[in-house]
C-alpha cells in the first residue's frame, strides 16, 4: 500500500536485511516475528517435526484443517522443521545464529538453556544477536517456572475483573489480548534493541511477559489503585474512572458508544435526545459528573436512545460533532471501507496465487511501508533449502529426517 507522494510499491521495508529466527508458538512469540516480517525481515520459523507450531492444530472445522491462528501469525516466514531437543538439531540452530540478527521464543523460562540455545550460549557464538523471549509470568518471580497461555495473562494481570457490570460472572475477552500486547512489546523490545546494537555493536536480552504486558495495558488504572488505595472496578457500560458522557447506549436496533460529549456539542446533544432541559440541570453541567449523578442521567438517556436506530443516531451525532462509534461485530467491522482504505484489511496471494482476504498490519510508513509478507508456510516447506543453503549434503538431511531431527 502507497502512503506518500512517491511510488513506494518496490521500496524495501524498514527491517531489510534483518535475520529473524522464530522459535514461537501459538502467538506471542509468532505474532512478533510476523510483525517484524511485514516490517521487511527475512524471518526462518522452525517448527517440532510432525507436528509443527501448536497453533496448527487450532483448524477451522472437522473437515477443515486450514488455521486461523497460524496463518494469522505466521505468514512471510520460511519453515524449516528442526527438533531443537536433539544435539543434531541444536548444532543447525546454532549455525543459523551465526548469521542471524534476532532470535524468538516463547517456551518456559529456561527451556532454550537446557537445550543449550540460552542467550548466554548464542550470545558467544554471535555477540550481536538479539535473543527475544515472553513468557507467561515473567523470568523473575515465584511464577516463573510456570506455564500459561493468553488467558492466565488475562486472569493474573486483573483485565478479567473489569469485564462486564456489577454483579455479573467474570468473563474473558473474547480474543487472545494478552498475547497480542506481549507480541507487542517483544516487537518493541527488538526494535529498540536493534538500535542500541546500531550504535554499540552489542546484542542484549529482551524480556516480556503476559502478566507484564497487562499491567503496562491497565497503566492508568493501576496507577489509580497505586495512588488511592481504591481497585477501579468493572466497566459497567463505560469506564469505572470517567464520569462522564462517555459509555455504550441501546437504540432501536443495537447498541453505540457515545464518547464524550464536547462543551460546544452538548446542548445539541441534549436536544437531539429530546431532552433539552437536561442541558440547565446544574447536576449534568460539568465535563466530569458526580457518580451519584450518573444512575439518573443514563436512566433518561437510554430511554431516549431507544428511539432511534443505531444508524440514525449515527448520522445524527456526526452532524452535531458528537464523538461514537457504533458496536459492530466482525463481519460489520471487516466490511468498513475506512479499514480497508487504511490497509487494516487487505488481499495478498496465498502459495497457489490466489489472493485472498487478511488482516493488514497497522503501521504505516511512508518511505519503507510495511506490507503483508506473504502466505503462511507449511509446515516443513523449506527445510531442504534452508539447510542445503547452510552448506549440508542431500545424504545429511536425509538422515536426518530419517533420526526425526528434521
Amino acid at each position: 500500500m502507497t502512503t506518500s507522494a512517491a511510488d513506494t510499491s518496490a521500496a524495501p521495508g524498514a527491517l531489510a536485511g534483518i535475520r529473524v529466527l522464530d522459535l514461537g508458538l501459538l502467538v506471542q512469540g509468532p505474532q512478533a516475528a510476523a510483525a517484524l516480517a511485514d516490517l521487511g525481515a527475512q524471518v526462518l520459523k522452525i517448527e517440532l517435526p510432525g507436528m509443527g507450531d501448536h497453533s496448527r492444530l487450532i483448524v477451522l472445522g472437522e473437515d477443515d484443517f486450514r488455521s486461523a491462528y497460524f496463518s494469522a501469525c505466521n505468514r512471510g516466514k520460511r519453515s524449516l522443521t528442526l527438533d531443537l531437543r536433539t544435539p543434531a538439531g541444536a548444532a543447525i540452530c546454532k549455525r543459523l545464529v551465526e548469521d542471524t540478527d534476532v532470535i524468538i521464543s516463547n517456551f518456559k523460562p529456561g527451556t532454550l538453556h537446557e537445550w543449550g540455545l540460552g542467550y548466554d550460549d548464542l550470545s558467544a557464538i554471535n555477540p550481536g544477536l538479539i535473543w527475544a523471549a515472553g513468557s507467561a509470568f515473567g523470568a523473575q518471580g515465584p511464577d516463573a517456572l510456570r506455564e500459561g497461555a493468553d488467558l492466565a495473562g488475562q486472569c493474573a494481570g486483573g483485565l478479567i475483573s473489569t469485564i462486564g457490570s456489577d454483579g455479573q460472572d467474570p468473563s474473558p475477552v473474547g480474543v487472545t489480548i494478552a498475547d497480542h500486547i506481549a507480541s507487542q512489546n517483544l516487537t518493541i523490545g527488538v526494535l529498540a534493541a536493534l538500535m542500541h546494537r546500531q550504535q554499540t555493536g552489542r546484542g542484549q536480552k529482551v524480556e516480556v511477559s503476559l502478566l507484564g504486558g497487562q499491567i503496562w495495558a491497565q497503566a492508568s488504572e493501576y496507577s489509580h489503585l497505586l495512588m488511592t488505595g481504591e481497585v477501579p472496578g468493572r466497566a459497567n457500560l463505560a469506564h469505572p474512572l470517567i464520569h462522564g458522557l462517555y459509555r455504550l447506549l441501546p437504540t432501536a436496533d443495537g447498541w453505540i458508544g457515545v464518547i464524550g460529549v464536547p462543551p460546544d456539542a452538548r446542548d445539541q446533544f441534549f436536544i437531539a435526545l429530546n431532552c433539552p432541559e437536561l442541558s440547565v440541570d446544574s447536576r449534568f453541567s460539568g465535563m466530569l459528573i458526580a457518580k451519584e449523578h450518573l444512575p439518573a442521567l443514563w436512566e433518561i438517556i437510554e430511554k431516549a436512545m431507544r428511539t432511534r436506530t443505531t444508524e440514525q443516531w449515527s448520522e445524527l451525532f456526526r452532524e452535531i460533532g458528537v464523538r461514537y462509534a457504533p458496536v459492530r461485530d466482525y463481519r460489520e467491522a471487516a466490511a468498513d471501507p475506512g479499514a480497508w482504505a487504511n490497509g487494516y484489511f487487505q488481499k495478498a496471494p496465498d502459495l497457489q496465487g490466489e489472493h485472498k482476504k487478511i488482516v493488514g498490519n497497522p503501521i504505516n510508513l511512508s518511505d519503507s511501508p510495511t506490507r503483508p509478507a506473504g502466505w503462511a508456510p507449511t509446515l516443513g516447506q523449506h527445510t531442504d533449502e534452508v539447510l542445503t543453503e547452510l552448506g549440508y549434503s542431500a545424504e545429511e538431511i536425509a538422515q536426518w529426517r530419517k533420526d526425526g531431527v528434521v
